[in-house]
């Protein structure tokens, strides 16, 4: 089995696009998104605070498979939105903090 990635991803404005084209999708646009969240690929779900762009967290064997998920939606689907797609890894700073390197001056080893 190979490794599943989160992806970021950020829906991006379509020029041209008016918000009376969206209404009619909504509806299926909504469930399509709980149906991928039920089954686990959609694992955050999210509004941007300062205007209505979707965040999501997808978890995905790579950004191939999140692109074709993300097509299944309604929106995207029809052309309305589409998503920046962003592959994430897990943050490897921490690892220096327990390979010997960075030891804090407080903690005496001999003690």
């Amino acid at each position: 089995m190979g490794w599943i990635l989160k992806i970021l991803a950020i829906e991006k404005d379509v020029p041209g696009v008016i918000e009376e084209q969206f209404r009619p999708h909504l509806r299926a646009e909504a469930a399509r998104a709980w149906e991928l969240h039920q089954i686990g690929i959609i694992r955050e779900l999210y509004f941007r605070q300062d205007k209505s762009n979707a965040v999501l967290v997808l978890e995905c064997r790579d950004t191939e498979e999140a692109r074709n998920i993300l097509g299944t939606l309604p929106l995207v689907r029809e052309g309305l939105i589409v998503f920046e797609i962003l592959p994430l890894v897990p943050y490897p700073g921490f690892a220096k903090l327990f390979d010997g390197s960075m030891q804090h001056p407080d903690m005496d080893p001999s003690h």
